[in-house]
């Protein structure tokens, strides 16, 4: 496996065009941008936000980077220190060096990333494929983490041709003339379509090349592993997983986890509904 990386400079440099004028417009203007070295190269965090307080630290979905969150920052960073992750081998700020093949590659790589930037005790919150990545380091590395968030995680099924498909046909209806997107976006249960800034940085991203190991399942044996307090927020309609499955399962296995299934919502959860997914990470941070 290579590392993932732009095709040529020129599509490089064009998503870092698009990249670094989002981030002027979307996010607070104090703060500050940090590369962390790692094994697997260097990894750009956004930290906005007060020097006390829990930390909160954000790890986006499979294709995404920092901004994904510009929705979240203000509400999170008013009382907490935010660090906002561009995941090594995602199309952002980071840049990959070396390959990353499985999920104990991910969490070495979360682990050092955590290290460098000097935090303990963070509120963990994982979309997606971010998801998947919180979980394998708390297995992996228990200890720096006091907290998660999951918001409709992967790794609860084999990701097939459901899946797949909700990408591609979400991906095709991004491109279509923006009076379109609101009845494309209720049809194929992707509201992520109608953020017209993160269309635009996905459309500056299509020449990157992703090169991070799939998901795979967590077992029984790595669930019962996680010991501190977890929060589940599933899209009812997900195309990820069968999300009253996994919340049986989870209910199940981790007896002191939090789950809640958001009706009306799908695996674009953290779009659908980002005033509820910002509620239920601050009560968790409160409740503390």
């Amino acid at each position: 496996m290579t590392v993932g990386e732009f095709k040529n400079a020129k599509a490089a440099e064009r998503f870092q065009g698009v990249y670094e004028q989002l981030l002027d417009k979307l996010w607070p203007a104090s703060r500050s941008v940090l590369d962390v070295p790692t094994r697997f190269g260097t990894t750009r965090v956004v930290r906005t936000g007060p020097d006390d307080g829990e930390p909160i630290v954000l790890l986006p979905a499979s294709g995404g980077n920092a901004l994904m969150w510009h929705r979240y920052v203000e509400a999170l960073s008013h009382d907490h220190p935010v660090y906002a992750v561009d995941t090594v081998g995602e199309p952002g700020g980071s840049v990959q060096t070396a390959p990353i093949t499985d999920g104990g590659d991910v969490a070495a790589w979360l682990e050092e990333v955590l290290a460098g930037l000097d935090v303990a005790g963070v509120h963990l919150v994982g979309c997606s494929y971010g998801g998947w990545i919180a979980l394998k380091h708390q297995i992996h590395h228990p200890g720096r983490t006091a907290r998660l968030t999951l918001v409709d995680p992967a790794g609860f099924a084999e990701v097939g041709w459901r899946f797949y498909r909700w990408v591609i046909v979400g991906g095709l209806a991004g491109l279509a003339p923006r009076a379109l997107r609101p009845r494309l976006a209720r049809a194929v249960h992707n509201s992520a379509i109608l953020d017209d800034d993160l269309m635009a940085l996905m459309r500056a991203s299509m020449g990157f090349r992703r090169r991070l190991p799939k998901t795979d399942v967590f077992t029984d044996e790595e669930l019962r592993q996680v010991l501190v307090p977890v929060q589940f927020l599933l899209g009812a309609r997900s195309a990820i997983h069968h999300s009253d499955q996994v919340a049986d399962r989870i209910s199940r296995l981790m007896p002191t986890a939090r789950v809640e299934v958001v009706p009306g919502t799908g695996h674009a959860l953290s779009t659908d509904a980002p005033e509820l997914v910002t509620d239920r990470v601050l009560n968790a941070v409160a409740s503390r």
